[in-house]
């Protein structure tokens, strides 16, 4: 499964905003095309995500002199899946249609390996809904996944 430059961008952008609003003291408006520039993300494409970000409530715009965008809620209140819901960004490790009945085979069926990667996609949501952007720009990303006790995993053996 690979998650898209849609949302891959959007939580990128959501992220400098985030620091780069708190750095400025009072949650000053940050501009797209500071943004585009920390970020190496076209303007443009960055307005589309942040014309979505508006409407779901994650950003406020800021007008005229000085505009730009804030975040509509603290870093801490803001959840990872909540951005990438927001820019229409599919969560799913499945190649299945979810509006579909055909399934994921084209003879109407779904494939033999369809409940692991159903199961894949709501962990993925799961972990995205527990993770805020205030959890990213305080790096505390890295060791929340535990992975339960095992007689031996595919990791063990290459390490040994």
């Amino acid at each position: 499964m690979k998650l898209s430059t849609r949302g891959r961008y959007a939580v990128m952008a959501m992220a400098d905003l985030a620091r780069h609003g708190d750095e400025r003291g009072a949650a000053e408006p940050v501009k797209l095309s500071d943004i585009a520039t920390r970020q190496e993300i076209s303007p443009s494409y960055l307005e589309q995500l942040f014309a979505k970000l508006r409407r779901s409530g994650l950003v406020v715009a800021a007008r005229g002199p000085g505009g730009g965008y804030r975040l509509a809620r603290p870093a801490e209140e803001t959840r990872i899946a909540d951005i990438i819901v927001a820019v229409d960004e599919p969560i799913k490790a499945t190649r299945c249609k979810s509006d579909s009945a055909k399934g994921c085979l084209s003879r109407s069926g779904r494939c033999l390996t369809h409940d692991l990667w159903e199961e894949l996609g709501r962990q993925i949501e799961v972990f995205l809904e527990s993770v805020t952007l205030a959890d990213v720009l305080e790096r505390r990303i890295l060791g929340r996944a535990s992975v339960a006790a095992a007689p031996e995993t595919a990791s063990s053996r290459v390490a040994a």
